[in-house]
């Protein structure tokens, strides 16, 4: 994990425990003598990770149905690290205004870049519930100064129709969906949930997650490269497109693509979490002077 990821070590139970007492339900002790948690029961899942979010980023509110995705926070605040490290090596240090885009009902990376480094946040949603869900977090938790929520109604777009033409943002992020479709993420779920243990046929997601979550036409590849060409019409509104990549194969056609597009340059971020290796994908179409001249 990056140096700076609050959670390379073990999870310390009695502290997050004593900030969340709901979480002791799910907390037992494993073979090893090591306190844990069922990883495949959705809710003890959530509240470990609500349990994390109030004790390392003081996230006091953190709520949403329980069929949405629940996101794992040492990862996704991972992400948030390397794109700060992307920014910092870049020169992008003030004043800094990130495009989130699908921030889910829990809009978590916001959450987590705004605590961790105080940016500003743009979280856009094409699902009116979770949507209506993230602008409640937001609210609650007193940051609707800093994250603004708005709704994408056309599922097919990505940034047509909630980035303006005169805006300038300085990075944007992304967590694309995986599957082609249902039966595929079904066929996932079935191997994850053998791997921690549970041979029963209950398909029930560990950290849930409902269709425009999980699945895309086309996949991962079809969602990507509608990004790709979507942000080169875009191309002066922000410094640094990134989104992550959970298939490495992936990787080629998206700078060919870029290539043809004409991305100025295009850098490929190593991400690792335990035995998982993931990778961000960074793009930019502003020449060395237009770089130059943003950040004076």
């Amino acid at each position: 994990m990056h140096k700076h990821n609050k959670h390379s070590k073990d999870y310390n139970f009695k502290v997050l425990i004593k900030d969340s007492p709901q979480l002791a339900e799910f907390v037992f002790e494993s073979q090893y003598g090591k306190d844990t948690i069922d990883f495949a029961n959705p809710k003890a899942v959530k509240s470990l990770n609500s349990a994390l979010l109030k004790t390392h980023y003081g996230i006091q509110y953190w709520d949403f149905p329980d069929d949405n995705l629940c996101p794992p926070i040492p990862g996704r605040v991972e992400y948030i690290h390397i794109l700060n490290d992307l920014l910092k090596t870049s020169g992008l240090k003030n004043e800094i205004t990130v495009f989130d885009i699908g921030t889910g009902a829990t809009c978590v990376y916001p959450l987590l870049g705004h605590t961790e480094y105080n940016w500003n946040f743009i979280a856009s949603e094409v699902d009116a519930s979770a949507y209506n869900n993230a602008k409640q977090i937001v609210e609650k938790n007193n940051l609707s100064n800093h994250i603004e929520c708005r709704f994408q109604d056309n599922p097919q777009s990505i940034l047509n129709g909630v980035l303006h033409s005169s805006e300038k943002i300085t990075a944007s992020l992304c967590n694309p969906p995986f599957y082609k479709n249902e039966v595929e993420a079904n066929e996932n779920s079935k191997r994850k949930l053998k791997g921690l243990g549970n041979s029963t046929n209950d398909l029930k997601r560990n950290f849930s997650g409902k269709a425009n979550e999980l699945w895309y036409p086309g996949g991962e590849k079809a969602f990507l490269h509608n990004y790709l060409y979507q942000s080169s019409l875009f191309k002066t509104n922000c410094f640094w497109y990134t989104s992550l990549v959970s298939k490495k194969e992936l990787v080629k056609s998206m700078q060919s693509s870029l290539k043809k597009l004409g991305a100025a340059d295009v850098k490929v971020l190593q991400m690792s979490l335990g035995n998982k290796i993931s990778r961000v994908v960074a793009w930019t179409f502003l020449t060395k002077e237009e770089q130059k001249d943003w950040k004076a």
